[in-house]
């Protein structure tokens, strides 16, 4: 299994750019126009991708008011029914070809989670570049094998799931012939407060099973997604809307258009700044060099007067002997007259 996945023509894995996906979910809040808007804003972000969700209420839950079927707990849907948040929340099925010719008109790929066979199904006549299993969704493993014998890529994301879940989905999305699987490092809250990411999973992600791992995040913010890509994240998935201030079910924990460029730019200017192992002075130091300390007549020598800290001393710029060589000096006299202001040289020591 390569260490990378391939989306449409992205190599997707370590050494690579991060792979930028722009979250849509509910954020189009049911206007088709909205989310073409969306699709256009994550492009001129620098976004890589759209990511949208295929369901209905009813692939999803049952309709029901039973308190089993009611969102508690302190989130952002409390007191609702599954079933109504799944109403407003879903994108409608035949958007999603339309979608998808805007984001190819726009050069950027369109994926979406699937989250039963039939979404798959339909996911495959549109030919999705990438299949995606939500964190909720890890542990329906006929599902993911579903998806492995459409021979794509697969990302997987991981909140909430156990090491030994993870590995259940990875080797199930092998054994059904997935063509290349990444995971994403995920906290399944809304918002996700920073001190329960835990990014230091990804790259032991990374190393147990030897394969691409990014992140899906729902912290508030930028910061999490730059920490991250210094851990290693090669996917960073983010919920977009075009406004908090629009009413939905995502818009509190999504960034605007403004904050997810911001993002990007901090994304790649991390990527930059990473480089590789290096010592020694870079092509823009080299000008910085002739700042360096270096020793300096700092009063007035005459030829035969011994050298001391009084009338030498480490100064800047770099145009006399290196600092090193100043015990040497102590213990000699000067060679011929010197002037305050003078960069010594082994010339000037007698």
């Amino acid at each position: 299994m390569s260490a990378a996945i391939q989306i449409n023509n992205r190599r997707v894995g370590a050494g690579q750019p991060a792979y930028v996906v722009a979250e849509i979910s509910a954020n189009h809040h049911q206007e088709f126009d909205q989310a073409v808007q969306l699709v256009r804003a994550a492009q001129e972000a620098g976004a890589d991708a759209v990511k949208l969700q295929t369901y209905t209420p009813d692939t999803l839950t049952l309709r029901s008011d039973d308190d089993a079927f009611r969102i508690q707990g302190g989130t952002l849907w409390d007191g609702r029914t599954l079933y109504d948040l799944y109403a407003e929340a879903f994108t409608p099925w035949d958007w999603i070809p339309r979608l998808q010719a805007v984001a190819a008109n726009l050069g950027i790929a369109l994926f979406s989670t699937a989250y039963d066979p039939s979404s798959v199904d339909f996911l495959e006549q549109l030919g999705v570049p990438v299949h995606k299993i939500a964190s909720f969704e890890l542990v329906d493993i006929p599902l993911i094998e579903k998806m492995g014998r459409t021979r794509k890529p697969l990302i997987i994301s991981t909140g909430m799931a156990t090491f030994a879940e993870i590995e259940a989905a990875v080797q199930t999305a092998r054994a059904a012939g997935s063509t290349g699987i990444a995971l994403l490092k995920c906290t399944s809250a809304y918002p996700a407060p920073p001190e329960e990411m835990n990014l230091r999973t990804i790259p032991h992600l990374a190393e147990a099973f030897n394969l691409p791992v990014g992140l899906s995040d729902h912290t508030l913010g930028i910061a999490v997604p730059a920490a991250a890509v210094v851990l290693g994240a090669c996917i960073i998935e983010k919920h977009m809307t075009l406004s908090r201030c629009l009413p939905g079910p995502d818009s509190p924990f999504s960034l605007e258009p403004a904050e997810f460029k911001a993002m990007v730019e901090a994304v790649r200017t991390v990527e930059q700044s990473l480089g590789e192992v290096r010592y020694g002075t870079s092509v823009h130091e080299n000008r910085s060099r002739t700042h360096r300390r270096s020793l300096y007549i700092v009063k007035p020598v005459k030829a035969g007067e011994p050298f001391t800290r009084h009338n030498v001393r480490s100064v800047r710029p770099a145009n006399g002997l290196p600092p090193k060589c100043l015990n040497q000096v102590l213990s000699r006299t000067a060679a011929i007259d010197i002037a305050s202001g003078t960069p010594l040289e082994w010339r000037h020591v007698g």
